[in-house]
């Protein structure tokens, strides 16, 4: 729907904003409004709001391919590569499509407005970035010491196009965030920092809500968020105003201005690196304004400040949208040697194997369950941080952005140990201890930290709905946590991932040859045994391997026995693979008739069925395995071919209960589109009539021949006129990725109302 442009819609001054505009102003914009409105000194600036954002979009007409792209991106949100493929594709596009003329004209009109080639900072607002549920420390653009037009508009594309980085889309799902993201910008006017920093007004390692933690460095403050320094630590009491507690840091460069109006890197020489950083009356009127902002709010606030010729400014406030120590385990070491200490940046011990990384393009080396130790985090490591038991730093404080984003996911994280990567070395196990900020040697009984809180949040019973709300799957390390949310069962447990682990990188045919395929089913039977148990008594739908010929051909060994395709998505693959190499097929038959010797809710899913031929050849060699004397055991079919519609019936005479459609490879055989091209992305639409029909004849076949009838993908999750279609079609089951589970419920209920109103009208 196309957003009206008129001189008031798309800027608006910091003054004519509050917490109720935080919608088209973004978390960052709104609370900045709040902050001017209450008295509190902050730097002149504007927000050029999120319309601005959806105009330009839609005047460079690419505003249903960033949609469409951004729903698959949250479908593969756990395939690094085919995630970081997709957001390249979109933040192309938005760049592609810049400002838009009128949407420029007001921008640079309030530009001017605030003095001639003023140097401001262009900071990303996001919805709902800066709000009580998730902060979004430093996942977005910021861009200081911007001057001149040509500068702003560019610096408002960067910030657009970081809506989808792979860090910010994996923190959004990881969030709860599923819908499409949209992006107001603040523009405010640069404060030529002596002094920067940030503070607490609830200490975030204890969750004391008494006292106030500030941290500080010398120059401009992305050197305490982003962790690049030890700033110094200040622990005041807010009743007495007493300083608590000091850790001076060491900071051995600041960032300015430069000559050449960019950020400069100034190194400091040992005097100023180990110098306090704030005297006693800066440090009480910092105390002292971060309280005025909790009192405005009425809630614990993340405060960022900086100072210039002795005035304190506040540049930034938002909720902090964790609290440490509230209910949660010291998980004390005992008598470990401690071998590091720092700061209590996430609460909570764990204990593994540590694993040292230099870059975030070495997240590939470090396993689930491994300690990251690194010398600074930033957000790029948001996908390796998510697999890692616990986090130890070298540099940054309790409010750097590995902090911030370690307490939201969970993950106990110790801060400005200094010289981790060098006391530290791989395959080392320790004990990380965020609530008292030290790491010790060996293991603490279990692991002790706080729950996501969007996991805790979904846990409770929220809308029973007659259409089943499954969840899709693929790692064995989520499924208690997603077993714990409000879902009836899996109906989509990916293969390949675990798959991957348990061939070691090495190719199954590889493994046979050399004798070791046991070791492949028994890493599987682990896997899936624990996936099975952590749901009961709830069905989980197993989908057997689907990896196409390239794939394969990149696993050691692979180039030995795959074919070189030139189109592998239509190639080699799913049921017409299993028959021609029965030996490989038999492992995964093997693997799941063991785990249903103690768990018989695993059920059986065959994928990218074409002809009943392969699908009756397939269910032959189920049937001569020891899986296929089970008893109870249900075999589904996935519906990505198009021929499905119209095979259904027979494969229901050859003994198949259930069928899920694969809308991505569905709508991508009905249209005759690669949904990973970039020249026809924008003819990708699962919502297209053609391919609804298809849906629709899948449904109506399998509710006359009685067997259930479900849906993998985001759709029902991101567009409620999709999941009211499914509804109204009589689906079974809908199955989303855990994050849009909540969405999904939500979407469905309210279709199924609907439906229950119109019959009722319509029988009166």
């Amino acid at each position: 729907m196309a957003v009206a442009v008129d001189a008031d819609t798309c800027v608006r001054d910091f003054s004519a904003l509050g917490l109720a505009d935080a919608e088209e102003a973004g978390g960052k914009g709104a609370n900045l409004g709040e902050l001017v409105n209450a008295g509190l000194p902050v730097p002149p600036g504007f927000v050029l709001l999120r319309s601005g954002y959806l105009v330009s979009l839609q005047a460079g007409g690419v505003d249903t391919e960033v949609a469409a792209l951004h729903r698959e991106a949250l479908e593969r949100i756990d395939d690094s590569a085919a995630l970081a493929e997709l957001c390249q594709r979109m933040q192309h596009l938005v760049t592609k499509a810049g400002v838009a003329d009128p949407v420029r004209r007001q921008l640079l009109d309030a530009y001017h407005r605030l003095g001639a080639n003023r140097v401001v900072a262009v900071r990303s607002s996001a919805t709902g970035e800066d709000g009580r549920d998730a902060s979004f420390a430093g996942m977005n653009q910021t861009l200081t010491n911007v001057t001149g037009d040509d500068a702003l508009v560019h610096a408002v594309e960067r910030c657009w196009a970081s809506l989808f980085t792979p860090r910010v889309v994996s923190y959004r799902a990881s969030r709860g965030f599923d819908a499409e993201p949209a992006m107001a910008v603040v523009v405010q006017e640069m404060i030529a920092a002596e002094q920067s920093g940030v503070a607490f007004t609830t200490n975030p390692g204890t969750g004391e809500r008494g006292q106030v933690v500030i941290e500080a460095a010398v120059g401009q403050g992305e050197v305490v968020v982003a962790g690049k320094v030890q700033p110094d630590t200040y622990v005041v009491d807010k009743q007495t105003r007493e300083v608590l507690d000091t850790r001076i840091g060491h900071q051995a460069f600041k960032i300015e201005r430069g000559p050449d109006g960019h950020d400069a890197v100034v190194p400091l020489d040992p005097a100023q690196a180990d110098a306090p950083v704030l005297d006693d009356a800066a440090l009480r009127r910092v105390t002292e304004l971060a309280m005025d902002v909790e009192a405005h709010n009425r809630c614990p606030q993340d405060v960022e400040w900086a100072i210039a010729s002795g005035t304190v400014w506040l540049v930034q406030a938002r909720p902090i949208t964790t609290l440490g120590g509230e209910g949660i385990g010291t998980g004390t070491p005992g008598k470990s040697d401690v071998l590091l200490r720092g700061l209590p940046a996430a609460p909570g011990a764990a204990t593994g194997a540590v694993r040292i990384l230099r870059s975030p393009h070495e997240g590939d080396r470090m396993r689930d369950g491994e300690i990251l130790v690194a010398e600074m985090t930033n957000p790029d490591w948001l996908p390796t941080l998510r697999r890692a038991a616990g986090l130890v730093t070298e540099t940054g404080g309790m409010t750097c952005h590995a902090a911030i984003v370690a307490r939201e996911l969970g993950v106990p994280c110790v801060v400005g140990t200094g010289r981790a990567t060098s006391v530290l070395h791989d395959g080392l196990r320790i004990t990380v201890d965020g609530t008292r900020g030290v790491v010790t040697s060996g293991a603490v009984a279990a692991r002790v930290s706080a729950a996501p809180p969007a996991v805790a949040a979904t846990t409770a019973m929220t809308q029973p709905t007659g259409t089943k709300i499954y969840v899709n799957l693929a790692m064995a390390e989520a499924a208690e946590t997603v077993a714990g949310q409000d879902v009836d069962g899996v109906g989509l447990l990916r293969a390949e991932f675990m798959l991957t682990e348990a061939l070691s990188g090495r190719h199954p045919r590889d493994l046979i040859a050399h004798g070791e395929q046991g070791t492949m089913i028994d890493a599987m039977v682990a896997a899936l045994s624990r996936i099975a148990s952590a749901f009961g008594t709830r069905p989980v739908i197993y989908r057997t391997t689907d990896f196409r010929s390239n794939e394969f051909r990149g696993l050691a060994g692979g180039e030995a026995y795959e074919p070189v395709e030139h189109n592998p998505m239509i190639g080699y693959r799913g049921c017409f693979r299993y028959v021609h190499e029965p030996e490989v097929f038999a492992l995964e038959l093997q693997a799941l008739a063991r785990v249903r010797e103690r768990h018989p809710n695993v059920h059986l899913m065959l994928p990218f069925v074409r002809t009943r031929w392969e699908l009756d050849a397939c269910l032959t060699l189920i049937d001569a395995s020891p899986l296929g004397s089970q008893r109870g055991l249900h075999r589904w079919v996935m519906a990505e071919v198009p021929s499905v519609a119209y095979w259904l019936p027979e494969y229901v005479g050859l003994g198949i209960d259930g069928v899920s459609i694969g809308s991505n490879d569905l709508t991508q055989l009905i249209l005759g589109v690669d949904r990973d091209s970039d020249i026809c992305a924008e003819l990708f639409d699962e919502s297209d009539p053609a391919v609804l029909d298809a849906i629709e004849r899948i449904v109506e076949s399998a509710r006359m021949h009685g067997i259930t009838s479900s849906l993998c993908g985001q759709a029902p999750s991101t567009d409620p006129s999709f999941a009211e279609h499914l509804v109204r079609m009589g689906i079974t089951s809908v199955s989303v990725n855990p994050d849009a589970v909540e969405a999904t419920r939500r979407a469905v209920a309210a279709a199924e109302r609907r439906l229950l109103l119109e019959s009722a009208l319509a029988r009166s």
